[in-house]
């Protein structure tokens, strides 16, 4: 199961309000998805048509290639895929990294045009955290470098995290150093991963990028910072051809690429849970199996007569008899 690009929450948000705007109503919504992105969504009753999304992305690390809080290319991003239909308010919010500014009225009336806008206004994370990947796999895509690139450059994907590509004309290798804070969690994805590139060499994935996983950093992350070589659970290193980036390719490369940590710990704790599930349920019925194994009770009834058990002096006595 692969996860959607789109925040279900703040699409549900944005098609109720558009759905509305008939009615004055204020809104004033705050909360936080995977991998610590928080969302603000702000309606006031004095503009009813006017919206505001502010977006707060984690702090990046050092390594990583920000410019005022958001990656590479961010800012390029969102007039590209939004276009005139958004502002973008400088400076945001206090404590968010980016605002946008939607304006209802400005919105034609169609409604599958407003559906499809909202739904990429509601992708706004992959929009801005995919942008430096997005710029690194268009060039790829026509077999170049882009200029003002380091042989290995650093993307943020989760808190305090990144991610590493190593992009050449014919080819962007990925590497992930995978870490999980708890115990049992390092070890199911340990088994996930290996599982993950045994999978791969099946015939009906051929096409697909080719995948390595190592207990130790791979060498191409050679010069990395050190501290960011840390991985409970290893290393995990695709290799991204042209092919994989051609056409409408790219966007479903990026996202899966910006979102492997998330995917990988989704199925670790279904697993889990899983697990945890056939584990109550064997105890239940063992539980079961021994209530059914109580010992028989002293006095039994059959045909309306009742029968004593009979105990070791008893039985001598009645044979001496």
């Amino acid at each position: 199961m692969m996860l959607q690009s789109h925040s279900r929450f703040l699409l549900q948000t944005l098609l109720t309000r558009a759905q509305n705007l008939d009615k004055a109503v204020e809104l004033d919504y705050q909360w936080i998805e995977f991998d610590d992105v928080r969302y603000h969504v702000q309606v006031t009753m004095k503009n009813p048509n006017i919206l505001l999304l502010s977006v707060s992305l984690p702090n990046p690390p050092p390594e990583a290639m920000s410019f005022d809080g958001l990656p590479l290319g961010a800012i390029e991003a969102i007039k590209t895929t939004y276009g005139t239909g958004f502002q973008i308010l400088d400076p945001p919010r206090d404590g968010f990294s980016l605002t946008l500014k939607l304006n209802f009225s400005k919105v034609r009336p169609d409604e599958a045009y407003r559906n499809s806008l909202l739904t990429k206004l509601a992708s706004i994370r992959e929009v801005v955290m995919g942008a430096p990947l997005k710029i690194i796999l268009k060039h790829l895509a026509t077999r170049t470098v882009a200029p003002e690139l380091d042989r290995l450059v650093a993307i943020m994907h989760r808190p305090n995290e990144t991610f590493f590509l190593v992009p050449q004309a014919d080819k962007v290798t990925v590497a992930f150093p995978m870490r999980f804070k708890d115990s049992v969690d390092t070890i199911l994805a340990t088994s996930f991963l290996k599982q993950f590139v045994e999978a791969r060499r099946a015939a009906s994935l051929s096409s697909a990028p080719s995948c390595s996983w190592s207990p130790t950093a791979p060498q191409e992350l050679e010069g990395a910072p050190k501290e960011t070589l840390s991985a409970n659970a290893g290393f995990v290193t695709f290799v991204i051809m042209p092919r994989h980036v051609e056409g409408e390719k790219l966007d479903r490369t990026v996202w899966n690429l910006s979102t492997f940590h998330a995917y990988v710990s989704y199925h670790v704790k279904c697993s889990e849970g899983f697990m945890h599930t056939r584990m109550r349920r064997r105890v239940e019925s063992m539980i079961q199996a021994l209530d059914q194994a109580k010992p028989l009770e002293k006095t039994r009834s059959m045909n309306n007569k009742s029968f004593k058990r009979l105990g070791l002096n008893d039985a001598n006595h009645t044979n001496s008899k």
